[in-house]
């Protein structure tokens, strides 16, 4: 998908909340379109190598499975993407922040096979790719309130990319290694 090229670039540390900030490190210089397009693919492979009970493996109490991380990955896109719209719509609404714990309890993420929490994550994110494709420059630029902070609407797809990696490493080393000892 062609997106206006460097029409999203790398945001500030002042767009966005410092809470942020070692999700959008994780993110590569470059297009940002262009990487939420590929990246997609490799958290993708990693997530095919889960067998049905690794689905179910919580490496210690009170944590979340595979299934509620991917979910959480897919609510939070999901917001985000909302955030970067109502910005870039300069709608002017302060935007509510999300208690990720509750969400993820009512999501019911743990009882879903991972597989359909797989075709939505590539739904979701097959439409912010277009979404994000759509911003020009002066539209990234434009701002808004979340959470009681400001942001940037350029920020918010070099969030969802940083949060996307976090979690694939968070993956990685707790959910598919810690599955494979046990």
């Amino acid at each position: 998908m062609p997106s206006m090229t460097d029409s999203l670039p790398r945001p500030a540390a002042s767009e966005y909340n410092e809470y942020y900030a070692p999700y959008v490190a994780l993110v590569p210089d470059g297009d940002i379109v262009a990487t939420l397009g590929s990246q997609l693919a490799e958290t993708l492979d990693v997530l095919a190598q889960f067998t049905r009970e690794q689905e179910a493996y919580r490496y210690a109490e009170g944590k979340w499975n595979v299934r509620e991380v991917i979910c959480h990955l897919v609510d939070v896109e999901r917001l985000f993407a909302f955030r970067a719209l109502t910005m870039a719509r300069q709608d002017g609404a302060e935007l509510p922040g999300m208690d990720q714990n509750e969400w993820v309890t009512r999501s019911q993420a743990a009882d879903r096979p991972l597989e359909a929490l797989v075709a939505e994550c590539k739904a979701v994110r097959q439409a912010n790719v277009l979404l994000f494709a759509s911003f020009s420059h002066e539209t990234g630029a434009r701002t808004g309130v979340a959470s009681g902070f400001g942001f940037s609407v350029r920020s918010f797809p070099w969030m969802i990319a940083g949060h996307e990696l976090w979690h694939r490493a968070l993956i990685q080393r707790h959910y598919l290694r810690a599955g494979e000892e046990g």
